[in-house]
């Protein structure tokens, strides 16, 4: 029996956002259209405007199928550190082990944040998405250092816009500075120096 219209649209949306990311890896935002995506895909333009309007919305779906990936991985980061002895830099080392799947994900986010840069309607709708983004950290942030024992200077909501930033600033860095070793420690260092600059032991207060 043929699946619904309502039973397939999972598995195109699947195919289409596999096959845009790929593209977008490969080859960049700007120079893949919506036909190569299809194509790729193995299906019609018809299938990809019957589930997104344009490139950007299919780009901020995969935008915040990467944002659900990390709050998730650093929520278990969070919860799993029990005592460590640097509670702190235990939450973010693996999340700034860049591989190479998330390096090609910095670059292409990279690129679309400079495509809305220029698209002022676009502009807004990845500050929505962003935000959701920082408010997920925020959370986790806030959840953390209150295990920890510690209290932020700043609120959660600042903190964690201001990790963001740090972090895609020193990824930038780092991308520029292929096989630098001190670039590379120093993306590995610098956010728990961030978050404890930022933060106090509570019994200090």
């Amino acid at each position: 029996m043929p699946k619904s219209p309502t039973k397939r649209r999972p598995v195109t949306v699947a195919a289409l956002s596999e096959s845009a990311l790929a593209l977008f890896t490969e080859r960049g935002f700007h120079a893949t259209s919506v036909s190569d995506i299809v194509n790729r895909a193995g299906l019609t333009r018809g299938a990809f405007y019957s589930n997104f309007r344009d490139k950007e919305e299919l780009f901020l779906s995969l935008y915040d199928a990467h944002t659900d990936r990390l709050l998730a991985e650093l929520a278990r980061r969070a919860e799993d550190i029990g005592d460590a002895p640097d509670p702190v830099a235990g939450l973010f080392t693996q999340l700034t082990a860049h591989d190479d799947e998330e390096r090609a994900w910095f670059l292409v986010s990279m690129e679309f944040t400079l495509h809305a840069a220029r698209h002022p309607e676009v502009a807004r709708a990845l500050a929505g998405h962003e935000e959701r983004l920082n408010t997920g950290i925020a959370d986790v942030l806030a959840r953390f250092l209150e295990r920890t024992g510690r209290a932020s200077e700043v609120s959660a909501l600042t903190l964690a816009r201001l990790v963001v930033a740090f972090f895609e600033g020193l990824t930038a860095l780092e991308v520029t500075h292929t096989g630098d070793r001190d670039t590379s420690a120093l993306v590995h260092r610098a956010l728990p120096h961030l978050v404890r600059a930022l933060s106090r032991p509570e019994e200090a207060g």
